[in-house]
């Protein structure tokens, strides 16, 4: 075989790949952190292990394209600093809950079964340091309030 035959060989295999593999493939190389967490609740702790969204591509990118997200699996994204962010669900194929949580790891407000595919803008409301994206409706399963404290190695307890 000649190297420009290898070469369309290999773009062509790579292309079928993505498209068997879906959306995802593409981001499979950056893996993200894996950590767990508790949300504290007057029921007593639900824990949970999230993926930690930390840069703003792992933020821009989030759930989307996912089809399934367990009852105890999340997102955890981390703004290393407090500040006012809205989110939006363009892209996301499930609906989320999505948990604004201050610097003392308080829950400052829910957006409970956020639509999939959605691009109306859902804000905190106030300065936040991290948002929790759960699957829609676990929120209410397990009667996480505002106020209640999510806890985990980023928050000041």
């Amino acid at each position: 075989m000649n190297p420009p035959a290898i070469l369309r060989l290999a773009l062509a295999s790579a292309l079928a790949i993505a498209f068997v593999a879906g959306p995802g493939a593409v981001f499979a190389a950056k893996a993200m952190k894996v950590e767990g967490l508790d949300v504290l609740t007057h029921h007593g702790a639900r824990h949970f292990t999230v993926e930690i969204a930390d840069t703003p591509a792992r933020q821009e990118r989030g759930l989307m394209f996912r089809r399934h997200l367990d009852a105890g699996r999340g997102m955890l994204f981390d703004f290393h600093n407090p500040q006012t962010v809205s989110f939006w669900m363009k892209n996301t194929l499930i609906p989320l809950d999505i948990i604004f949580i201050d610097a003392d790891g308080r829950i400052e407000a829910i957006a409970a079964n956020a639509k999939a595919m959605s691009e109306d803008l859902i804000p905190s409301g106030g300065p936040i340091l991290a948002v929790l994206e759960l699957r829609g409706g676990r929120a209410a399963e397990i009667d996480a309030q505002v106020g209640d404290q999510v806890r985990e190695e980023m928050f000041k307890h």
